[in-house]
């Protein structure tokens, strides 16, 4: 069992950044690079002296993008976020938020906790101000997680009991079935006869591969697995998917060439991705839409493992619509089996994609609103090609 790591001691952040070898510049980047909090260190006169790499990855800026740059090209300045900034460096003391929106064209839309905490840097540079910027729904991701997997894997017991008991009479049902249409040729069956052995045959077609899709549950096989390039795998789904896609759909990728491999199973992981891009190009309207498959290396996101021990989760597969978006009574309950945000739908491909990813040691998340929904993939790179990564970065 595994849970994602996403508490991290503010003081200890803040202390961090605060401590300086020159008068002011901040040298602890291992250390602030390793939270996953977002981290500032804002001058008196609102510029920008310092970020960690979850600043980066929020801001989508690289270091030397963002050092010496004014915060409000990167927070707008009628934001509550840089409201809370001036208040602090006014008080002299810190100052903090909850759920605060920060929806720019670089970050997208994020509700964060804020800190501001003010500390003197040295002679030489006055007073700076430490901005800690949290994910506010972490915690309550966290809390979905668990459940999610609490929710599959109880069902799945029942789903291999179901699989194992239904096969035998359906397959008994299709060979006699088949028996009947058979007749056909020696002219026996007329009419309604036909049409019903027909029908007979299908449905049990259709029960069958229910329970082949509710099977899927119970495959807890961790052998065979491989370094998986996921570029392979979304190329492949979009080649399957794009034969059927409706006119007016476009099809979309942005990938990272530098991304490391994954070491996983190929043949689950295209199930999963299949499952996300399949409700993406559901949920266009009649008229069409975009659907996007992106991939990217991020930072800050870690899975505890039983041991105690922790893993990184640097590999992100993202899917985005621009649909309706996930109905908000649905949307805490999305991943369990058995729920769906379409009619007719039977609700097991999505729990099936949270399934696949946990058993990878990942996570995954998404994030909705009209014309706007990402599902993301948080997935281990191989550790060899992990390393060699960070060095390229």
């Amino acid at each position: 069992m595994s849970r994602l790591l996403s508490v991290t001691p503010p003081d200890t952040a803040v202390h961090g950044a605060a401590r300086t070898d020159d008068g002011g510049l901040v040298r602890h980047d291992a250390l602030l690079d390793a939270l996953a909090d977002a981290v500032l260190v804002v001058d008196s006169g609102q510029r920008i002296r310092y970020a960690n790499a979850a600043a980066q990855e929020l801001f989508s800026a690289g270091r030397s993008s963002l050092n010496s740059a004014p915060l409000a090209d990167f927070i707008p300045a009628d934001s509550p976020i840089t409201a809370i900034i001036t208040q602090a460096a006014r008080s002299g003391g810190q100052v903090a938020g909850h759920d605060l929106s920060l929806d720019t064209p670089r970050t997208g839309p994020h509700d964060l906790s804020v800190a501001v905490t003010p500390l003197n840097a040295g002679p030489s540079s006055g007073e700076v101000l430490v901005v800690q910027l949290r994910e506010s729904g972490l915690g309550r991701e966290l809390d979905r997680h668990t459940l999610r997997r609490g929710a599959s894997r109880s069902v799945a017991g029942f789903f291999e009991l179901l699989a194992h008991e239904v096969r035998n009479p359906l397959a008994g049902m299709r060979g006699a079935a088949q028996l009947l249409a058979q007749r056909l040729d020696g002219g026996v069956m007329q009419g309604n006869e036909v049409d019903l052995a027909h029908l007979i045959r299908d449905e049990v077609d259709r029960v069958t591969a229910l329970v082949d899709r509710m099977a899927a549950f119970t495959d807890d096989t961790i052998a065979e697995r491989q370094p998986v390039n996921v570029h392979e795998v979304l190329d492949h789904v979009l080649r399957l998917v794009a034969v059927t896609a409706a006119p007016g759909v476009r099809l979309e990728t942005h990938y990272d060439p530098s991304l490391p491999l994954v070491h996983g199973r190929r043949d689950q992981l295209v199930q999963a991705v299949l499952n996300l891009v399949k409700n993406a190009l559901e949920a266009l309207p009649a008229s069409g839409g975009r659907v996007r498959l992106s991939t990217a290396f991020r930072t800050g996101v870690r899975m505890v493992r039983p041991d105690g021990g922790s893993d990184t989760l640097p590999i992100c597969i993202a899917v985005e619509d621009d649909g309706p978006g996930v109905p908000a009574d649905l949307q805490s309950h999305l991943f369990e089996p058995f729920v769906s945000a379409r009619a007719g739908g039977s609700g097991l491909g999505l729990a099936l994609v949270a399934k696949v990813v946990d058993d990878h040691g990942g996570q995954v998340r998404f994030t909705s609103r009209p014309r706007h929904t990402v599902f993301e993939m948080f997935l281990p790179a191989t550790p060899s090609a992990a390393s060699r990564h960070g060095a390229i970065q």
